[in-house]
């Protein structure tokens, strides 16, 4: 069964994190899970340190060293238990009644790949535990994650709150055609406004794939708004959600082509870093 699947950690995103998966599943009615991943890197599970230079014969200070390694990875492997429990008694205030607790030792890109299968929704903090307070800063993982996992990717900021209105960040490219697919018919955004925008020039061609979109759209029982703007993307985008006050941007994520992710990929990233409002990314 496909399920709602939150990324849990230490970072300050994650109480935003349980709120928008606690949402999300219950939107979606579909079962939630909060996954901690220790990692590998930080964490080994066996520390091998015979090859240090100068060591070989200290053979009492590499006990020690080891030692230190596995109670290092012991105290890591609790906070994140840890970790998981506050975030399940938030997600049950949260309204979430039965939320499935996971912890894996590995690479997190690599376990959500080993997952992928099991994900309907995968929601992820745009900061991971190293960035800190550093606001602006996106995870150093989270760009990995996007372009490896082929399911939509929730990214929510500092706080959560439940979304009025989305918008739609649309190109006519076949990503965005099956995210209009994926709105009319998923329950996530019942009833809410949608605003399409397509920045460009202004053209018959434009106006006929925006009205497909918003055929479809109305057909799903959505209020839909068109609007195209001529600028570049990113400013443009940030000043009409500003305008009519949007709580969350639907995007395609990183085009295929190499000229394709060069201009769309640049400006996913570019909106990672800058929006203040949760992003739901499709691949």
């Amino acid at each position: 069964m496909t399920q709602v699947m939150a990324c849990i950690d230490a970072s300050l995103s994650a109480p935003a994190v349980c709120d928008c998966a606690a949402w999300a599943s219950q939107r979606l009615d579909a079962p939630l899970t909060l996954l901690h991943v220790l990692d590998h890197q930080h964490y080994p599970q066996h520390s091998d340190l015979t090859g240090n230079i100068g060591l070989g014969s200290r053979e009492h200070l590499l006990d020690e060293l080891a030692a230190l390694d596995e109670q290092r990875g012991r105290l890591a492997l609790e906070q994140g238990r840890l970790a998981l429990e506050a975030a399940k008694t938030r997600v049950q205030a949260d309204g979430s009644e039965n939320p499935q607790l996971r912890q894996r030792h590995g690479d997190l890109v690599q376990t959500l790949h080993e997952l992928e299968d099991e994900i309907r929704l995968l929601v992820i903090g745009r900061q991971g535990e190293s960035s800190g307070k550093r606001q602006q800063l996106v995870g150093s993982q989270l760009e990995s994650v996007i372009r490896t996992l082929h399911r939509p990717i929730l990214v929510t900021p500092g706080d959560f709150t439940a979304p009025r209105s989305l918008m739609l960040a649309y190109d006519g490219s076949a990503t965005c055609d099956k995210g209009v697919d994926m709105l009319a018919a998923s329950p996530l955004f019942k009833g809410l406004p949608i605003h399409l925008l397509m920045v460009g020039a202004d053209s018959d061609d434009a106006r006929a794939q925006l009205a497909s979109a918003e055929q479809r759209l109305v057909a799903g029982g959505h209020m839909v708004h068109v609007a195209i703007r001529a600028g570049e993307v990113e400013p443009t985008l940030h000043a009409y959600q500003a305008e009519q006050n949007i709580d969350l941007l639907v995007m395609g994520a990183y085009g295929h082509s190499r000229i394709r992710q060069f201009l769309v990929g640049s400006t996913t990233s570019r909106m990672l870093q800058t929006s203040d409002s949760p992003l739901l990314l499709l691949r």
